[in-house]
């Protein structure tokens, strides 16, 4: 794990976009990041009913989710604003 990149503990559900949002740390910037609906139903292999099934899917991810966000960090797979995606 590149140590210039920090996934602090803070994960919130969007109800309008459908996606989990999160701070990353990259050499001390913060970057906005997004995990798809799709994306955690697809990590988790069953349909996510609700926002407790969003969290508690990110949270089983969690370390596939940063590996997979990372590499696009390191791809420079940024945004219109700055951010990443994962969806």
């Amino acid at each position: 794990m590149n140590q210039s990149i920090l996934f602090p503990d803070l994960q919130e559900w969007d109800q309008e976009l459908q996606q989990i949002h999160f701070p990353v740390q990259v050499q001390g910037v913060n970057i906005k990041c997004r995990v798809s609906l799709p994306r955690l139903a697809q990590l988790e292999g069953r349909t996510i009913q609700d926002k407790e099934d969003a969290l508690k899917a990110f949270d089983a991810y969690r370390f596939d989710i940063e590996d997979e966000i990372e590499t696009l960090i390191e791809q420079d797979m940024f945004d219109e604003q700055g951010g990443v995606s994962w969806l």
